[in-house]
């Protein structure tokens, strides 16, 4: 596969890796992104392993709460312009409510809103404000009792992102701390059985391979890389973080002491895995003149 200069200039912004091992890594994976960033990894060559947070997608989360019962709602417009529009906010407010009566996104488009479906509103809102937009996502979470916070908060319950947190009994003040952890933190599961088999093998590869490139005994090796999945366990599993208000806990310690569990949550951000397609400016304005 040809290595073109947009991969390597990828490559570079997401593992902050230098151009000709950007280069190296792509031809040695032949062109494929994610191999090449292990690739880097497993060399010492990779300072970030994150994909590039730019997203095409604006818009705003809604989070709502009845009692044990919490939704989280995505509403993406095609500017943040549109995000501010007080008009578009109360249409998400809404939508927010009626998707605490519904299972899942496709009743939740199918609600009735005033004597019309969700859908059909979203429409005549488009419509009118002139822009695309998309109800992009839901989520449910239930628990003894349901906690929200909203991050960059722009309105009531609503804002770029979202967080629900489901807590064995009351404890509101501690459940909105988790929340907040939750936001900034952004674990990947709440705890080590409910991660991502391919997550915790695809770490386990590159810890493996890391530690091989030692040139340690094998007994040694082993040991190495137990130790170091087991960091890595405690960095992206919420009950094994290092709580933010508390870094000498975990989070599951810290809900022990206060005498409650943290048994679930809910995490949205605007935009969150939608690619932005970006074209060269200059080759831009060349189309433009020659059309």
């Amino acid at each position: 596969m040809a290595i073109t200069a947009s991969m390597v200039k990828e490559l570079r912004e997401t593992t902050g890796a230098g151009m000709m091992d950007a280069k190296k890594a792509l031809t040695e994976t032949d062109g494929d992104m994610e191999a090449a960033i292990d690739w880097l990894r497993t060399k010492g060559l990779a300072k970030a392993a994150k994909k590039s947070g730019r997203t095409a997608a604006e818009g705003l989360v809604a989070v709502a709460v009845d009692g044990g019962t919490g939704v989280a709602i995505e509403v993406n417009s095609e500017t943040d312009f549109v995000g501010k529009n007080a008009e578009f906010q109360a249409m998400v407010a809404d939508f927010s409510k009626a998707a605490l009566s519904v299972g899942d996104l496709d009743a939740l488009k199918a609600a009735d809103l005033g004597g019309k479906t969700v859908e059909a509103t979203l429409t005549d809102k488009i419509a009118k404000i002139g822009e695309n937009m998309t109800l992009r996502r839901m989520a449910k979470l239930e628990g003894a009792q349901v906690v929200s916070y909203v991050h960059n908060s722009v309105a009531e319950g609503m804002g770029k992102i979202g967080v629900l947190v489901a807590l064995s009994g009351e404890n509101e003040t501690f459940g909105r701390q988790v929340a907040m952890h939750i936001a900034a933190a952004n674990p990947a599961s709440l705890g080590e059985a409910d991660l991502d088999p391919a997550l915790v093998e695809r770490e386990r590869n590159v810890l493996t391979e890391q530690a091989r490139e030692s040139g340690k005994p094998e007994a040694v090796i082993e040991k190495m890389i137990e130790g170091r999945m087991k960091k890595f366990l405690s960095e992206v599993t919420l009950l094994g973080q290092a709580f933010v208000i508390d870094p000498d806990k975990t989070v599951a310690a810290a809900a022990k002491d206060e005498g409650v569990e943290v048994t679930g949550y809910i995490r949205l951000e605007v935009g969150e895995g939608i690619e932005k397609k970006e074209e060269d400016f200059a080759a831009e304005v060349a189309k433009a003149a020659k059309g």
